[in-house]
């Protein structure tokens, strides 16, 4: 469980004091002709990172471990099976749930054109995957005509491609409902109801209902529902059974987790699953 609490006052993330973190700067490099960057990083859950803002567009990509990225917009709780999309000169600040591997892509505005101009998460593809692995030991630099370059162009076609995720999980700025989010996140087969959390939080079922209602657009059972599709879908995704999972998060049979599954994603794991391959 992180240490620090976070909120936001004036659109600004606000945390108790924790470990700072180095910024990179390539962000900030105006340069078409390398019109994708690419770092890797760790950020555990003690660091920091204050807002900030740079003229290329970025890609989040947690490999492993869970990221959360704030912006004037909101809030968005990031696991391995997506992505995030940040618009250039957008102010934000990439943050872990719990201690995560990360890549991120930096694309040059003279490419921006090609991309939304809002906040996005994104399903993550295994092509992409693959290829996002690769950028970071490209440099700053690299020739247009060069391997490195056509990679480029590949992952800006893949890019493009990208559709909204369905596991689309937001976050909070209510210091009380963040409390509740993290701990949840670290135990979500945790079976329990409104009001234990309520107790947990340090405020009244109604008060913790019109919050998850009024941050996320959810109910507290809908939230937690989609919670438990993003915990599934990475479970599957390393190879786990369907009967595991299903036991894992408190689901009396398979076909009760399968029917949740199929009713939120529209396709059973199976289905889902080889469409993510093809």
């Amino acid at each position: 469980m992180p240490n620090n609490i976070e909120y936001r006052t004036n659109n600004q993330v606000v945390r108790s004091p924790c470990a700072p973190r180095n910024r990179s700067n390539i962000g900030g490099l105006d340069n078409p002709k390398c019109p994708i960057l690419g770092i890797k990083d760790t950020i555990l859950s003690s660091n920091e990172l204050d807002s900030h803002r740079h003229i290329r567009g970025q890609l989040a990509y947690a490999t492993a471990g869970i990221i959360k990225v704030y912006t004037e917009d909101g809030c968005w709780v990031i696991p391995s099976s997506q992505a995030v999309w940040i618009p250039g000169n957008m102010s934000h600040s990439v943050t872990a749930e719990v201690d995560a591997e990360i890549r991120h892509l930096f694309v040059d505005p003279a490419c921006l054109g090609r991309f939304p101009n809002q906040c996005s998460v994104l399903d993550m593809t295994p092509l992409l995957r693959e290829l996002i692995m690769r950028v970071a030991d490209f440099g700053a630099d690299y020739e247009t005509d060069s391997p490195a370059a056509r990679i480029c162009a590949v992952i800006l076609d893949e890019l493009e491609g990208l559709k909204p995720s369905l596991l689309y999980l937001p976050g909070a700025e209510d210091r009380r409902l963040q409390k509740v989010m993290q701990a949840m996140i670290q135990k979500p087969q945790a079976e329990l109801g409104l009001n234990h959390w309520a107790d947990y939080a340090g405020a009244s079922i109604r008060t913790l209902s019109r919050l998850f209602i009024k941050e996320t657009g959810m109910s507290f059972q809908q939230w937690r529902k989609q919670l438990l599709l993003q915990v599934a879908v990475h479970r599957l995704e390393q190879g786990t059974s369907v009967t595991e999972v299903s036991i894992e998060l408190g689901y009396k049979s398979n076909s009760a987790f399968v029917a949740m599954f199929r009713q939120a994603l529209g396709k059973t794991p199976g289905r889902y699953f080889k469409k993510m391959v093809l």
